[in-house]
C-alpha cells in the first residue's frame, strides 16, 4: 500500500504540474508562436478540454483494461505531447500538444484514484485518497517553478526532462501490484450510478469545488491588483493557501473514515460560505490576503471526502472505480472550465459580488441538502437498522445515507 500511495502521488503530482507549468510560459509562447490573447486563451483552455473530453473515455478503458494499463497509457501520452510541447513554436502544434496533454491527465487521475481506492481498506480509503490529492496541490505549486526553470534553460531541455520523469513513472507502475481487471463494463453501466445517492453528492461536490476554483482564480487576482497588489504578492497569497490546503487534505480524508463524511464536508461548506460572503465585500488588500489564504483551502478540502463518497458508492453498486472517478472527474472539469469563463463575464456585466452570491448560493444549498440526507425518513414499516431496498446504506444505520457518524459509518463512507 505504501508503495501504491506513492506511486499514485508521484502520478498526479506530475499531472498537476503539467497543468501549471504554462503561467509563467505563456509570454514565450505568444513572443515565440505569435499568439494573440484569443490564441492564448484556446492555448490555456486546450488542456481541461482534453481532461473534459478524455473522462469518461478513460473510465471505459480502466473498466476494461484495468488501472495500470491506463494509468500507463496517460502517462506515455502525457510524456509524448509534453516532448512535443516543449520543441514546439507552432499554434496548431502547442494547442494539439495541450489537448493531448489533458487527455493523458483525464488518463492517469481517473486509473490512479481508482487503483488507489479499490487497493485501500475501507477503514482508511478517505485518509488515503486525502494524501493522493495533497500531493496534486503539491504538484500544482511546483508547477510554475518548473516553468520559471523552462524560460531559464529553454523549453525543450526543461521539457525532454519531464518526459524522462514520465518514462520513469511507467517503469516504476509495472513495480506495483495492481488488482486484476474485473469483468469489462460498457459505460451504461454507470447509469444506476446517476440516482445514487453517494456518487451524485460525492460527484456534485467535486464540481463545486472546481466552480469554487474556477471562480476564485479569475476574480481574487484581479481585485487583488485593483487593491496594488503586485504580481508576486498575488503568487505569494496562492501558494500559501495551497500549502495550507495540502496539509489539510490528508486531514479532512481521516476525518471522514473516522466520523463520517458528513462533519468534514459541513465544516468546508460553512467556511467556503462564509469566505464567498466577506470576499467582495473587503477593501483592504492585507484583510483580502488574509482571508484567501485561511477560506481558500475549504474548498480543496472537499475533495477528499468526496472521493471517498463516490468510492463507497460506486462498490455498493458494483461499479468499477474507474468509470465512477470518470464520472466524478467530468463533473470536476466541467464546473472548473465553466466557472472561470462565466464568472469573469458575469462580474463584468454586474460586480464581482453577483458570481460570490451564487457560489454562497451553492455552498449553503449543498449544506442544506447534506443535513435533510441525514435525516431522512423511514419509508412506511421499516424499522431503523434495516436497510431500504434498493437504496445503497454508506453508513450502516439503515437510513440509505453515507454521512451517519461512529467509527464504522465513518469506515463505509
Amino acid at each position: 500500500m505504501v508503495r501504491l500511495l506513492a506511486l499514485v502521488c508521484a502520478i498526479v503530482g506530475v499531472d498537476t504540474v503539467f497543468f501549471s507549468a504554462l503561467t509563467p510560459l505563456l509570454p514565450h509562447y505568444a513572443a515565440a508562436a505569435g499568439l494573440s490573447k484569443a490564441a492564448a486563451g484556446l492555448l490555456i483552455a486546450a488542456y481541461p478540454a482534453g481532461t473534459l473530453i478524455g473522462s469518461l473515455p478513460s473510465g471505459a478503458l480502466v473498466a476494461r483494461f484495468g488501472d495500470r494499463t491506463v494509468a500507463v497509457l496517460g502517462l506515455a501520452l502525457m510524456g509524448v505531447a509534453t516532448l512535443a510541447f516543449g520543441w514546439s513554436t507552432s499554434p496548431e502544434l502547442l494547442d494539439a500538444a495541450r489537448f493531448v496533454q489533458g487527455i493523458g491527465g483525464a488518463c492517469t487521475w481517473t486509473a490512479a484514484l481508482s487503483w488507489l481506492a479499490t487497493a485501500a481498506p475501507e477503514s482508511r480509503r478517505g485518509e488515503l485518497l486525502g494524501t493522493a490529492l495533497g500531493a496534486a496541490v503539491v504538484g500544482a505549486l511546483f508547477g510554475p517553478v518548473v516553468g520559471a526553470v523552462a524560460n531559464a534553460v529553454g523549453t525543450g531541455a526543461a521539457f525532454s526532462a519531464a518526459a524522462v520523469a514520465d518514462v520513469f513513472l511507467i517503469v516504476v507502475a509495472f513495480t506495483v501490484p495492481s488488482p486484476r481487471p474485473q469483468a469489462p463494463q460498457p459505460l451504461r453501466a454507470a447509469l444506476p450510478a446517476l440516482r445514487d445517492r453517494q456518487v451524485m453528492m460525492g460527484s456534485w461536490l467535486m464540481a463545486l469545488a472546481g466552480i469554487a476554483f474556477g471562480t476564485l482564480d479569475v476574480l481574487a487576482p484581479l481585485r487583488l491588483s485593483r487593491l496594488g497588489v503586485s504580481g508576486t504578492v498575488i503568487a505569494a497569497t496562492f501558494l500559501c493557501a495551497a500549502l495550507v490546503e495540502s496539509g489539510l487534505s490528508p486531514l479532512a480524508g481521516r476525518l471522514s473514515d473516522r466520523l463520517g463524511a458528513a462533519r468534514p464536508l459541513t465544516v468546508s461548506l460553512a467556511a467556503g460560505a462564509a469566505c464567498a460572503i466577506v470576499i467582495p465585500q473587503l477593501t483592504s488588500a492585507p484583510w483580502l490576503i488574509g482571508v484567501l489564504i485561511a477560506g481558500m483551502p475549504f474548498y480543496g478540502t472537499l475533495f477528499a471526502p468526496a472521493s471517498a463518497l463516490v468510492a463507497s458508492g460506486a462498490q455498493g453498486l458494483g461499479l468499477n472505480q474507474g468509470i465512477a472517478f470518470a464520472l466524478s472527474n467530468l463533473t470536476w472539469a466541467a464546473g472548473q472550465s465553466i466557472a472561470a469563463s462565466a464568472s469573469g463575464a458575469l462580474a463584468q456585466a454586474t460586480s464581482d459580488l453577483v458570481p460570490y452570491t451564487l457560489l454562497t448560493a451553492a455552498c449553503l444549498g449543498t449544506f442544506i441538502t447534506l443535513h435533510r440526507g441525514r435525516r431522512a425518513p423511514y419509508p412506511r414499516g421499516l424499522a431503523p437498522g434495516q436497510p431500504r431496498a434498493g437504496v445503497v446504506d454508506g453508513d450502516g444505520d439503515g437510513d440509505g445515507s453515507c454521512t451517519g457518524g461512529g467509527e464504522s459509518s465513518g469506515n463505509a463512507c
